[in-house]
């Protein structure tokens, strides 16, 4: 171990896909709290590799299969589970029952009775479970909370947030399982929508109380023959706001949110990239574009998991986080299919 590594709590990175190794790994260097000590993969040589480049020990490497002995590992804190939304919930409590904390990705789960399962097991291990929702340690949507929160943009009214992207299964390997029901659990709003759905909780600060939808795939396009495409949804607060978003895997690339105020107007374009961020507001005196520095969100994310394990917090992003959000998202999807509005 390395002296600048001591009193760094060791994660274990399940899964060694795109965002893994480009993303996730490379902000390791940026933390304070955390250090990457042991690489799960299906994949001997990937990970070989990897652990070689990353400081890993041979001994840290696991497959899938031997995944459960990492119990025996006390390098391991926390496992980082980074896998297809399906898997979601069995690594989730595999890892709890080996005693370790646990940071998933998000959509939590694919269905409603997963993410219960897996906050219990979590519960009943008496460790930590939170959801990667990175957005929530990113400077710029920070900044705009702080901003609602302080009252700059009056009382909020609406809110209007759009995020896609083309999905490319056939020359991504990264989108290969994003267009395969059983293992993604849905389309666009799984993986992207669910930013948008997010967001409109959080800069909110409530809880909707009613959804609308309306859902079209072109089923002659291969991609979306088991999930869907695009996606409009509605979100109802109870203050009065109301939340207009899409979700796409075919319109050209965005990930923006807007929010209207009666003072103000707060614009995030993008909202959610892994990389430079832009904010606006405007008023009937025109608009600015406050400087911030942008930071790095997943370092942020990960050295949050790390100090809530080390000083027994509970994290910002919990289970019941990533919880809610399925629950919306099924409702969405029930409203879509009946083509009514659906109570949450």
């Amino acid at each position: 171990m390395k002296p600048a590594d001591s009193g760094k709590l060791g994660f274990a990175i399940v899964g060694l896909g795109k965002f893994a190794t480009q993303q996730i790994m490379p902000s390791f260097k940026d933390c304070k709290h955390a250090r990457i000590t042991a690489l799960v993969s299906g994949s001997p040589d990937k990970a070989k590799q990897l652990a070689q480049e990353y400081g890993v020990a041979e001994k840290s490497i696991y497959s899938y299969d031997n995944f459960d002995s990492i119990k025996d590992n006390p390098e391991v804190d926390i496992v980082y589970i980074i896998l297809p939304n399906s898997m979601h919930a069995e690594y989730t409590i595999r890892a709890a029952k080996a005693g370790k904390h646990v940071l998933c990705e998000k959509p939590m789960a694919t269905s409603v009775e997963d993410c219960e399962k897996m906050i219990a097991a979590c519960n009943k291990a008496g460790k930590k479970l939170m959801i990667a929702y990175r957005a929530h340690y990113e400077p710029f949507n920070l900044d705009a909370m702080d901003r609602i929160r302080k009252g700059e943009l009056g009382k909020i009214k609406a809110i209007t947030s759009d995020h896609g992207r083309p999905v490319k299964p056939t020359e991504d390997k990264a989108d290969s399982w994003r267009v395969v029901k059983k293992m993604a659990g849905g389309g666009s709003l799984m993986d992207i929508g669910i930013y948008a759905l997010n967001a409109c909780r959080y800069l909110t600060g409530e809880e909707p109380v009613e959804v609308t939808a309306q859902e079209f795939s072109d089923k002659s396009d291969p991609r979306f023959k088991e999930v869907e495409d695009n996606i409009h949804f509605t979100l109802r607060f109870p203050s009065g706001v109301l939340a207009s978003c899409t979700s796409s895997y075919s319109y050209s690339e965005v990930k923006r949110g807007r929010v209207f105020g009666d003072k103000a107007w707060l614009d995030l374009d993008p909202l959610s990239d892994y990389y430079e961020h832009n904010m606006k507001i405007g008023d009937d005196k025109g608009k600015e574009e406050p400087k911030l520095k942008e930071g790095n969100q997943f370092a942020a994310e990960l050295d949050h998991m790390a100090e809530c394990v080390r000083d027994n917090k509970t994290p910002k992003t919990p289970g019941e986080e990533g919880l809610k959000d399925v629950r919306y998202i099924m409702a969405i999807y029930e409203a879509a299919k009946k083509g009514k509005a659906v109570k949450v």
